[in-house]
């Protein structure tokens, strides 16, 4: 990769930062909040559930509907911070995530709710790119910024590894609400500090934003999502056929669109080169694949082994010191190994954590899956710092904000799709085995649809009837959950074991991140 051209803003050309490393503690505690709020509710679910009475459907989009609007906004908001300026776009879209917060935390119903989450998405969306692309401008030195992504890397991945912990902690303490109340003091310490502290950096010579391309990318990536939302449920009928298939026509006119502009949106040309393809490939499938996992084994260890929501965040903590571990090692790694063994090695220890959770004998025991969680933190750690490395270096200083939207709509949109199309199998294969669990047991109409919808859902129907047959429905969805997180496993170590085989192909052997541009 060429070299980039100079930075644009107060450090050009004058060497390194002054308080770069504050800078980057303000960014990455912005960073930790919007990042745990991907996975906050998973273990607060539960509680949640009990108060607002969401259906199915709604837990999903309650849980999935924040990941999906950061995914389709992250492009948009990228090419806005390197235009309008990043700094002031940070600080914009974290006043909006506190504010969001009180939204979404004085909820008294589902829809409330997750108009709270859109906001969210929308508050964390202008965040996110915001900050990648801040780092790539405060820290010119390549070895300097390799280690500066690694610790924002960690602070994303531990955001979203300690969020069912942090989410356990205040459900039982407090209400589900605290899990939205706790972020309103961060933000208005970091914004407070922010406004103080960080530079601001723009284009030199911005153009004006492509409004047709941020309509197509948007609606596209929306309609992408609702569209294999709908169709993994299973039996789509052809509204949900006609999104999916919007969705891919809308991203591909937008690509063609942004190919015929001086002044992109997003450089599609960039997709062209097999470091960069494999780096967004392996960011979006591995945390596909990751955050569908988090999701389900926060509610497995709730439902299946029956601890508390502080417990059960406890028992995710594996992931999180593993992630730590694999973040920061893995800038090292790179200088000596080279991108493609970290990439590989990355998405190999993921795939070894979903064969030992698929190959596992059920019923499946904590052991198994404290292990599982270490191997998935490892390689989520190690493949997400290479990925964001070579995504950031592979742009001009002045299009950094190009670069965070790929990583982080690859990061979020994965998450997101992750726990609607594997959250979709999951629930596919666990309504399958109740059917054959529960065909002899005296529940009829609405009990019985409501057991075999949701594990959640069976245990409320089991506390309801009581007795032995409240015992029965229990017993029948623990086996029935334990079963499908099996399945689901195979399916999740199969789409990794694919992206590990395309990131060896596309990535050359010793190829490692400079300091250029693309």
């Amino acid at each position: 990769m060429a070299r980039a051209s100079g930075d644009p803003g107060p450090a050009s050309g004058s060497g390194p930062a002054p308080g770069r490393w504050a800078m980057l503690a303000v960014l990455c505690a912005s960073l930790l909040l919007v990042a745990m709020d991907a996975t906050i509710l998973n273990v607060a679910l539960p509680s949640l559930i009990d108060d607002l009475r969401p259906g199915p459907l709604e837990q999903l989009w309650i849980i999935d509907i924040y990941g999906l609007i950061l995914g389709g906004l992250l492009v948009t908001t990228g090419a806005v911070g390197d235009r309008w300026g990043r700094k002031r776009l940070f600080l914009l879209g974290f006043v909006l995530f506190g504010v969001a917060s009180v939204l979404a935390a004085t909820a008294h119903s589902s829809v409330q709710l997750i108009g709270g989450r859109v906001l969210l998405g929308l508050g964390g969306a202008m965040v996110m790119p915001s900050t990648l692309s801040l780092i790539r401008n405060i820290f010119t030195d390549a070895r300097e910024r390799a280690l500066a992504i690694g610790v924002w890397a960690a602070v994303a991945g531990a955001g979203a590894c300690v969020g069912p912990l942090v989410g356990g902690f205040l459900v039982e303490h407090f209400e589900w609400q605290a899990a939205f109340w706790v972020n309103v003091p961060v933000v208005v310490v970091t914004v407070a500090v922010g406004v103080r502290l960080l530079p601001e950096y723009r284009a030199p010579h911005p153009g004006g934003l492509d409004w047709p391309g941020a309509g197509l990318s948007i609606v596209g990536i929306v309609a992408l999502a609702w569209g294999i939302k709908h169709v993994a449920k299973g039996s789509p009928n052809p509204s949900d056929v006609g999104a999916l298939v919007l969705g891919v026509a809308l991203l591909a006119l937008f690509a063609w669109h942004q190919l015929r502009l001086d002044d992109p949106l997003l450089d599609v040309r960039l997709f062209r080169e097999g470091p960069f393809l494999a780096a967004a490939l392996a960011t979006l499938l591995a945390m596909l694949a990751i955050g569908a996992a988090l999701f389900l084994i926060s509610l497995w260890l709730q439902y299946v082994h029956g601890y508390s929501p502080s417990e059960a965040g406890l028992r995710t903590l594996p992931s999180a010191l593993a992630m730590l571990a694999g973040s920061l090692s893995s800038p090292w790694l790179m200088h000596h190994a080279g991108v493609r063994a970290v990439l590989a090695t990355g998405l190999g220890a993921l795939a070894a954590g979903f064969l030992l959770l698929a190959l596992a004998p059920e019923p499946t025991t904590y052991p198994v899956v404290a292990v599982v969680l270490a191997g998935l933190g490892l390689g989520d750690g190690l493949a997400i710092t290479a990925s964001a490395s070579v995504l950031v270096s592979a742009v001009p200083a002045e299009r950094a904000g190009q670069a965070g939207a790929v990583s982080e709509t690859a990061y979020e949109l994965g998450v997101g799709l992750g726990v609607a199309l594997l959250g979709s199998v999951h629930g596919a294969v666990f309504s399958d085995r109740m059917t054959d669990r529960t065909a002899d047991l005296p529940l009829g109409g609405h009990d019985l649809d409501t057991a075999r919808g949701s594990v959640g859902g069976a245990a409320d129907v089991a506390r309801q009837v009581g007795g032995e047959t409240g015992r029965r429905v229990l017993t029948a969805a623990r086996g029935a959950f334990d079963h499908a997180l099996t399945t689901t496993a195979y399916v999740s170590a199969g789409i990794v074991v694919a992206v590990t085989l395309l990131t060896v192909f596309m990535v050359p052997r010793g190829f490692k991140v400079t300091g250029g541009g693309h």
